[in-house]
Parts: C-alpha cells; structure tokens; sequence
C-alpha cells in the first residue's frame, strides 16, 4: 500500500472517529455535572444557582473537547520527556567521544 494512500485511510478514520460519535449518541450521555445538578435539587430544591452559563454546549461537545485537552497535554508531556531524554542521550554519547 502507498504511503499517501494509507496516510489518507489513517485520516478519514480519526475523523470518522471524531464526528461519528456526535452523531450517534444523539444526547443520551449526561455529564457529571448533570448528575451534581439533579442531586443538589434533591437535596435542596429551593436551591439556586449563583450563577448561569452565557451558553451551554451539548455535553457530547464538552467531552470531546474535554479529551482533546487531555490529548493535547498528554502530547506536551510526552514532547518534553521525550526531549529531555534525547538531549540527556546526547550529552552522553558526545561525553562517551570526548573520553575516547
């Protein structure tokens, strides 16, 4: 298989992994927020909010985008690990030179 036509099958199925489950779950996901709401009215059902959102996203989104927050520092994390080990191999291989 060529590598542009497998670079293109890898990127239409992260996409399709990404859209597919905002179509399909169809709002049936509630959140923890959700579950803290509806416990805090049982508790107290003369309870009211501080405040409010100026708009409320799907929670579908929010945890999608909630993932990507986590993937995206999950990467930061492993660059700079990655980065530090690879300068540390680095100056022990040009230390390893200089004692030869």
């Amino acid at each position: 298989m060529r590598l542009a036509t497998r670079n293109i099958l890898l990127l239409t199925a992260v996409i399709l992994l990404a859209v597919l489950p905002l179509l399909l779950i169809n709002g049936e996901f509630g959140g923890a927020d959700d579950a803290a709401e509806a416990l805090i009215q049982e508790i107290h059902p003369a309870y009211e909010p501080w405040f409010s959102s100026f708009f409320e996203l799907p929670s579908e989104t929010e945890s999608m985008l909630f993932a990507l927050q986590a993937a995206i520092g999950a990467g930061v994390i492993g660059y700079v690990i990655g980065y530090f080990k690879g300068k540390s191999k680095d100056k022990s291989k040009d230390k390893s030179k200089h004692d030869a």
